[in-house]
């Protein structure tokens, strides 16, 4: 695999998310998500914010990731994509700071796409599977219990038919349904 195998694979995990919350309505911000805590309009906000936050990273500076993000009432799409973009060029500046891996930004937004495919009622089998299984690589490496922290709860069982996105999910803490 090649040195720009990590990068390839973040701009696919983006560019599938920005893909996903193009569906994402005003009028569906109160449905339930994989994530027990978030609602629909919680969790698309906590994604757009996330490649900002990373690209605060990657410039060496130290994001609140306790903070709550803006609240968006439109546009998640293209905040992302806006945020996203921003992100892959700092990766290609060569802005990363010791400790930043692309894949584990891959990870975070493998979950989140699982996260909002389901909430959406969209399929994952139309998801990059090479996304899911890099992210699940960077996770069972680096992922131990003690950190799981409230984030990612213990790792769940897998469906035995389920895709790539399902067991990076169940590994994530989410609850898998078998018919996934």
């Amino acid at each position: 695999m090649s040195g720009s195998a990590p990068l390839v694979a973040l701009a696919r995990a983006l560019d599938q998310v920005g893909d996903l919350l193009v569906h994402v309505r005003s009028d569906q911000l109160d449905r339930r998500t994989p994530c027990s805590d978030w609602s629909l309009g919680q969790l698309a906000d906590h994604v757009v914010a996330g490649p900002a936050k990373f690209a605060e990273m990657l410039r060496g500076e130290q994001p609140d990731w306790s903070a709550g993000p803006a609240h968006l009432e439109g546009g998640w799409a293209t905040a992302f994509r806006s945020s996203a973009d921003d992100l892959m060029h700092l990766w290609h500046q060569g802005a990363a700071q010791e400790g930043s891996d692309p894949d584990w930004q891959t990870a975070e937004f493998a979950v989140h796409a699982w996260d909002l495919a389901h909430a959406l009622g969209r399929s994952t089998r139309e998801l990059d599977p090479l996304v899911a299984e890099r992210g699940l690589a960077f996770m069972k490496a680096n992922l131990r219990a003690e950190i799981r922290g409230e984030a990612f709860g213990p790792e769940q069982p897998a469906p035995e038919k389920g895709d790539a996105y399902d067991a990076i999910a169940a590994f994530a803490g989410r609850t898998v349904p078998a018919s996934a």
